[in-house]
C-alpha cells in the first residue's frame, strides 16, 4: 500500500497564507459555517476549520487569552451542590490544543481532571465489543475488512454462534456490549442485526445478562434507525474516520461509505429515527489531528444546535496494525503526548460527554487517559469474529491488534488499585434517562445519588459471581468505603441493603 498523505492540508497551515483565513474584525466565526445546517459541508465547514487553525496558531502563546479560556471552562458549583460548566467552542478548544506554554499545558491537564471528577466522579464504565461479521463491500484503505483483502478469513456468526459468544462474555462478567459488523447488504442486512440483538437480550445464563446493546454499524436510513430503536439499542455509534472531505473520499475510494455527506449526516437521521444517544469519533492517524479535533467538536456543536443534545459519547481510537494494514504507511500518526492532550482538550470542551478508549491502547496509555477525561473502557476485548468462544485468542479475523490483552478480572482489579470504581451499570438506558434527560441528571449534580450507587451494586454482582479472590477482597473493601460517599442517606441505606442481598442470595439487577 502506498503512503497516504491528504492533499491541501497542513497542521500548521504553512501552505495557506495566514491573512486569507483571518476572521473579520469582531467576528469569531466564518460566514460559511452554520452549525444548524442540515448539510454536512456547512456544519463541518472546511473554511471554518482552516480559520480555526489560523486563529489557534495566532493565539497559541497568548498567555492572557489562554488563561481566560481555562477560567471560563472551570466547573462552578451552586449552593445546592449542582455543578455547571460552560464548555468551549471549537475555536477556544483548538487554541488550548495548540498551546505551547508548558505551565498552562499543565494547568490544562489539571482542569481536565477536575472536570472529569465533577461530572463522572471516579466511576469507569466497562463494556466489550462483539464482532458479528467481517463481510464488507467498502474499500476503506485503513481497514482490513476492505473488500479487496484476500488475506483475511471472512466469517459471519449464526445465531447459535452468537449465543456461544454471549455466554462467554457473560461468564466474564460483562453486562454491556457494542455490536460491530462490516457493511454488506447481502451478508449483514438490517434484519440480521435486529435478529442478533433479539438473540443477545434473550440469553440468561446463570446470573448473567446483557442489559445494554450498543450498535456500531454503517450509516443507514431513518427507517432502519427506527427499527434499531424499537429493538432496544442503547447508543448508536459511528466514527467519522476523518472530517476532511477530500481525504475522506480518497480513504474510501469504493463502496457506499465513499459518500461523505451521507456518512457525516448519519447522526441526524439516527436522532430523527428516535435514537437519543449517539456516539461519534475520528480515527486519529488518518489525517492531521488538529483538523480532526476541530471537526469533531463542530459535529458535537451541530448536534447540540439542531437536536438540543450533543453526543452521548466521543471515542478516540488511533490507527493500529492489522491484516493487510501497516500504520507506518500513513503519515499522520500521533504520539502519546499529543494523544493525551487531545483527550484532555475534548474533556474540557464537552464536559458532559462520555469518553471512550479501547484496548487498541496499552495499559499504560489507558491508565494515564483515565484521569484526564475517559469515562468508559473496553475490557478483555477480542476483535475477531467468534473470538470469545475460542480458548486461544484467534487472529485470522481481527479488525486490529489488541494492545491491552488482560482479562476482565485483571482490568477490574487494576482500576480499583488506581482508585477508580468499575461500573457495569446500564440503569439510565433502561429507566429512560437518555439524551437530554441524562445530560440533565449529569448537570444536576445527582450522579453521586444515582449512578454511583448503581455502580456499586453492579460491582457487587461482579465480585460475587465472577471475581478472583484477590479482586473480590479488594472490591468489597472499596464498596464499603464508597458507600459513605453517597450524599442521600435514604439512598445510601437502600444501596447497602441491595448489596447485602447480592452477597447473600442470587437476587440481581437492583438499580435506582
Amino acid at each position: 500500500m502506498k503512503a497516504f498523505m491528504p492533499s491541501n492540508l497542513n497542521g500548521t497551515l504553512t501552505h495557506f497564507p495566514k491573512e486569507e483565513f483571518e476572521p473579520e474584525e469582531g467576528s469569531i466565526m466564518s460566514t460559511i459555517y452554520n452549525p444548524k445546517s442540515s448539510k454536512a459541508e456547512e456544519f463541518i465547514s472546511h473554511e471554518e476549520i482552516l480559520e480555526t487553525l489560523a486563529f489557534a496558531d495566532e493565539h497559541k502563546n497568548d498567555r492572557a487569552y489562554i488563561e481566560s479560556i481555562l477560567e471560563k471552562a472551570r466547573p462552578v458549583y451552586d449552593e445546592r451542590g449542582r455543578v455547571h460548566c460552560d464548555g468551549l467552542s471549537h475555536r477556544e478548544a483548538s487554541v488550548l490544543l495548540a498551546c505551547e506554554l508548558p505551565d498552562l499545558n499543565e494547568k490544562m491537564f489539571k482542569l481536565a481532571e477536575e472536570i472529569k471528577l465533577a461530572f463522572y466522579g471516579n466511576r469507569i464504565v466497562l463494556f466489550a465489543p462483539l464482532y458479528l461479521s467481517n463481510y464488507c463491500v467498502n474499500g476503506c484503505v485503513y481497514c482490513p475488512y476492505h473488500a479487496k483483502n484476500k488475506d483475511i478469513a471472512r466469517r459471519k456468526l449464526s445465531q447459535e454462534e452468537i449465543r456461544k459468544e454471549v455466554i462467554a462474555l457473560q461468564d466474564m462478567g460483562h453486562k454491556r456490549l457494542a455490536l460491530e459488523a462490516g457493511e454488506d447488504p447481502v451478508h449483514n442486512p438490517i434484519e440480521y442485526i435486529l435478529e442478533s440483538i433479539k438473540t443477545i437480550y434473550s440469553i440468561h445464563h446463570k446470573n448473567g445478562d446483557i442489559r445494554r446493546v450498543n450498535v456500531n454499524i454503517a450509516a443507514t436510513t431513518v427507517e432502519n434507525y427506527r427499527k434499531l430503536k424499537e429493538a432496544g439499542i442503547g447508543t448508536y455509534i459511528l466514527f467519522q474516520e476523518t472530517y476532511h472531505k477530500e481525504s475522506y473520499e480518497q480513504l474510501h475510494p469504493t463502496g457506499p461509505k465513499h459518500d461523505y455527506r451521507y456518512h457525516t449526516e448519519a447522526m441526524d437521521r439516527a436522532m430523527e429515527g428516535g435514537i437519543d444517544d449517539v456516539g461519534i469519533g475520528v480515527l486519529f492517524g488518518l489525517d492531521k489531528y488538529r483538523y480532526e479535533f476541530a471537526g469533531l467538536l463542530m459535529h458535537a456543536e451541530h448536534l447540540e444546535a439542531v437536536h438540543g443534545v450533543g453526543p452521548h459519547t466521543i471515542s478516540v481510537p488511533r490507527l493500529k496494525r492489522a491484516s493487510d494494514i501497516d500504520p507506518s504507511q500513513f503519515d499522520n500518526g500521533i504520539d502519546d503526548e499529543i494523544f493525551e492532550k487531545i483527550i484532555a482538550c475534548i474533556r474540557i470542551a464537552v464536559p458532559y460527554t462520555g469518553m471512550i478508549i479501547s484496548t487498541r491502547e496499552s495499559e499504560a496509555v489507558r491508565g494515564r487517559a483515565l484521569s484526564i477525561g475517559i469515562s468508559q473502557i473496553s475490557g478483555a476485548s477480542r476483535t475477531s469474529v467468534g473470538g470469545y468462544s475460542e480458548e486461544e485468542r484467534p487472529h485470522d479475523t481481527e479488525q486490529f491488534d489488541v494492545s491491552d490483552q488482560r482479562s476482565l478480572d485483571e482490568v477490574v482489579k487494576w482500576l480499583m488499585d488506581l482508585g477508580y470504581l468499575p461500573s457495569f451499570c446500564t440503569a439510565c438506558y433502561r429507566e429512560g434517562r437518555t439524551g437530554d434527560r441524562f445530560m440533565a441528571l449529569c448537570k444536576s449534580g445527582q450522579i453521586q445519588n444515582c449512578c454511583h450507587p448503581n455502580a456499586l451494586m453492579t460491582l457487587a454482582e461482579f465480585l460475587t459471581d465472577y471475581a478472583s479472590e484477590g479482586t473480590k477482597k479488594c472490591g468489597e473493601d472499596l464498596i464499603e468505603k464508597e458507600l459513605l460517599t453517597i450524599p442521600n442517606e435514604k439512598r445510601r441505606n437502600i444501596a447497602k441493603d441491595h448489596i447485602s442481598n447480592i452477597y447473600e442470595s442470587n437476587k440481581r439487577d437492583f438499580y435506582f
